[in-house]
């Protein structure tokens, strides 16, 4: 199977079919698929209410990075109370494809302009590398959505939450609740059939440090510190 694809491609394939670990197959994934899009047929509104639940349904925290590569795949972020945009970005893109709608793995770097003084020791930087969103095909065209932070975590720190309505890309907030400078879109890593574990996790070590960022833990995330708003 083709890892990577140029972003100028029209939908392949291999966006609709199940992959390692977006296994839009599985029993989990599907059930979930069918709940979120309920009575919609429409791709576009059925995109938005997949974007929703994924966003919404998984708590979003940070602070639990496994290098277990079970860990990844849609068919368990689906039954996780939280996890981090990269898992979240795996499910939506897997829900997405047992739905029909053709659908890829993204990512970029980010820099966080408002990024805690713990967080920044625990990552040496304010740049998020790898950060990661779903790039749906749509009304014959690619249309981002990052359904990292949920609505509730969003309101207790003063933002909307991101919104996507199939339509327009839904990316991570320019701006904060009181109109700071917040995230920066820096550096594009590319598109992806699949998730491309064993690159991020290399990455990771050579950006921030060997088990800088999978060595470390934190609290709950319904009970984290008010850094867990960020990645």
């Amino acid at each position: 199977m083709k890892t990577t694809v140029d972003a100028a491609d029209p939908a392949l394939p291999e966006h609709l079919a199940p992959a390692a670990f977006v296994d839009s197959d599985s029993p989990d994934v599907r059930a979930l698929a069918a709940r979120a899009a309920g009575d919609a047929t429409d791709p576009v509104e059925v995109a938005a209410r997949l974007f929703e639940a994924v966003r919404d349904g998984i708590w979003y925290d940070p602070h639990h990075l496994s290098t277990d590569p079970a860990d990844y795949r849609a068919s368990t972020v689906a039954t996780t109370p939280s996890n981090w945009c990269v898992p979240k970005a795996v499910l939506l893109t897997a829900a997405a494809r047992a739905r029909g709608i053709p659908a890829r793995l993204g990512f970029a770097d980010v820099r966080n302009h408002l990024t805690t003084p713990r967080l920044r020791e625990r990552m040496g930087s304010d740049v998020f590398v790898f950060h990661g969103y779903t790039d749906l095909y749509l009304e014959g065209r690619w249309v981002k959505a990052t359904p990292a932070f949920n609505a509730e975590l969003c309101a207790r720190f003063g933002v909307s939450p991101i919104s996507f309505d199939g339509r327009a890309d839904a990316l991570m907030h320019e701006f904060s609740g009181d109109g700071s400078r917040y995230m920066e879109y820096v550096h594009h890593r590319g598109v992806f059939t699949d998730l491309p574990l064993d690159l991020i996790l290399t990455t990771f070590d050579e950006f921030y440090g060997p088990g800088r960022l999978t060595g470390a833990g934190s609290p709950d995330a319904e009970g984290a510190e008010p850094d867990t708003f960020v990645r």
